[in-house]
């Protein structure tokens, strides 16, 4: 039977490492930086989230095709020439699909594991936005979480809750996450787009 959360959540590995990697060779790191950085973006989030509710093992260890498609994907992208020509701007939209995804499910998981609708957007919003966080940091960058200039953590905090309305209003687990899912993408992309932030210079 077809595992629409585990497709999504292989999506989001693969947005997420693919943003992390871009930056990685845009600062002329070596193959383990580009590793590196590729897998704490995409299962940084995953791992705080887990060890935040002691869930062991962590997720990514009970699945370790995750880290082997970073590691496949590393390969890639320290050996394509036209790699290293990808710019930082290019990371906008594998992270928004990233942070979305991620920030859905690990809300999803939160609540499946019965906590609090708050402490799920907590989680969710650690899931999606720790990883980024990490590249960022790593990469010598303000991360996107901490910029004026960015909405970022706000987005996944308001699309996590838009999820637990529609799942309570709906009583449909697949519409409500693909609507709180989409909403986060869209509305990131967005901010990017028409420069729309929640706080201006005066």
């Amino acid at each position: 039977m077809f595992d629409i959360i585990y497709f999504l959540e292989m999506i989001g590995v693969i947005a997420f490492a693919t943003s992390g990697m871009i930056v990685a060779r845009s600062k002329n790191m070596d193959p383990v930086g580009i590793f590196t950085i590729g897998f704490v973006t995409a299962l940084g989030g995953g791992t705080l989230r887990d060890l935040m509710m002691d869930n062991h093992p962590l997720y990514w260890i009970k699945h370790q095709e995750q880290p082997l498609l970073i590691l496949v994907m590393a390969i890639v992208f320290s050996y394509w020439n036209r790699a290293h020509a990808l710019k930082e701007s290019r990371i906008v939209f594998p992270d928004a699909i990233g942070l979305g995804i991620f920030s859905i499910l690990g809300a999803q998981l939160a609540l499946d594991l019965g906590h609090s609708w708050f402490i799920a957007s907590m989680l969710g919003v650690m899931t999606g936005c720790f990883g980024g966080a990490l590249r960022d940091t790593l990469s010598n960058e303000v991360p996107f979480i901490f910029r004026k200039d960015q909405i970022y953590a706000s987005i996944s905090f308001a699309g996590c809750w838009l999820y637990f309305v529609c799942q309570w209003l709906l009583e449909s687990e697949s519409i409500a996450l693909t609507i709180g899912l989409l909403f986060i993408v869209i509305v990131r992309l967005a901010a990017v787009r028409f420069d729309i932030r929640l706080q201006r210079d005066h």
